[in-house]
């Protein structure tokens, strides 16, 4: 079972090593962070996914709630969230399968951010699904290098209107 926690903490040095290592110390599983500024200079919002059985999962919500200099911890359900991922890949891109590659680049929507004489560089970002399917695409021609941020997460507003259609691979 996975979570999502979106995690507003006060912008100060160190606070994304103490949210890590509380995880981390506790023996959780952190399957990706993700941390950036908000609207608001002061306040850096964390996205922490995680996974473990049912009550280790609300531990973690628990001990991070208690940091000091946590703001606000919210759970949120992968499929009343409005997520995003961003990943950079370079992919080898040798004779006559380059013309393969970039007509596959083109059917994926990928962005072209880089090209050499013997790879290539994309860009892939939306739900986790979908840079995971791009990764899966272009694996059978020899991935040399990626970057992936990790999820970020808000609440869906109540009343909005769902975009990202996706099944729910967090069950």
């Amino acid at each position: 079972m996975k979570k999502i926690l979106s995690i507003l903490v006060r912008n100060r040095p160190g606070v994304l090593s103490h949210v890590a290592g509380l995880v981390t110390r506790r023996g959780y599983n952190v399957e990706s962070i993700a941390a950036g500024p908000t609207q608001d200079r002061e306040v850096t919002r964390i996205t922490l996914v995680t996974s473990g059985d049912a009550r280790m999962l609300e531990q973690v919500t628990k001990q991070v709630n208690k940091l000091i200099d946590v703001i606000n911890v919210e759970d949120l359900e992968h499929r009343e969230a409005m997520t995003g991922e961003l990943a950079l890949i370079t992919v080898s891109a040798e004779g006559v399968r380059r013309a393969e590659l970039l007509n596959l680049v083109t059917l994926l929507g990928l962005t072209l951010v880089d090209i050499r004489e013997d790879s290539l560089t994309v860009m892939v970002s939306g739900s986790d699904m979908s840079v995971d399917m791009a990764v899966s695409g272009l694996a059978p021609f020899g991935i040399r290098a990626m970057a992936r941020t990790g999820l970020v997460a808000l609440a869906r507003p109540v009343g909005s209107i769902l975009v990202q259609d996706k099944e729910d691979p967090w069950c």
